[in-house]
């Protein structure tokens, strides 16, 4: 029998959810807006929480919280469009992190070979059928082959720290 108690024995306690918001801020990352159209509805979320995962097939991932209606369209479609802007398009991200708004107001979009909206002149387009869909705490996150992918010639916005920014490349 062991002479370690039961306290002494837990695991390290996680780190609170402002600390890690903090910590994971500082970390930069690409701005994207996810849109799919499900049951003839457009819907549509801004994302960071976006990366690729394999090449060979290509392969990405999204994340999206479980209590938005794109992640349930997402759900149900099977397939998505990942928008990445260009550092001009802030009021774009801005429009699609609202809540409860005409996402789709005044936008220039088409849709895709997926049937979901692509929104144009943002720096890349990634259509994707989803293959996999896991639970990650507050998120489900979509693991997805690459049917379609175009990008233009612009610098990409950025977030970091809870803002938006420019990219600035080094010369080395």
């Amino acid at each position: 029998m062991s002479n370690v108690s039961a306290e002494e024995n837990k695991p390290n306690q996680l780190v609170s959810s402002e600390e890690f918001r903090n910590v994971i801020g500082h970390f930069a990352s690409g701005v994207s807006i996810i849109t799919v159209r499900e049951s003839e509805v457009n819907y549509g979320i801004t994302a960071s929480a976006v990366s690729s995962v394999s090449l060979e097939p290509p392969m990405l991932l999204i994340c999206a919280n479980k209590s938005t209606g794109t992640c349930h369209a997402i759900s149900k479609a099977g397939s998505f469009t990942v928008n990445i802007l260009a550092e001009n398009q802030i009021d774009l991200a801005l429009q699609f992190a609202r809540a409860n708004t005409d996402k789709f107001q005044d936008i220039n979009m088409s849709y895709g070979e997926l049937g979901n909206p692509v929104l144009n002149d943002t720096l890349a387009q990634i259509e994707c059928r989803v293959v996999e869909e896991v639970t990650g705490g507050t998120h489900s996150v979509f693991l997805a082959e690459v049917q379609t992918a175009k990008a233009a010639e612009k610098d990409p916005l950025v977030y970091f720290r809870g803002k938006f920014g420019e990219f600035n490349q080094t010369s080395r």
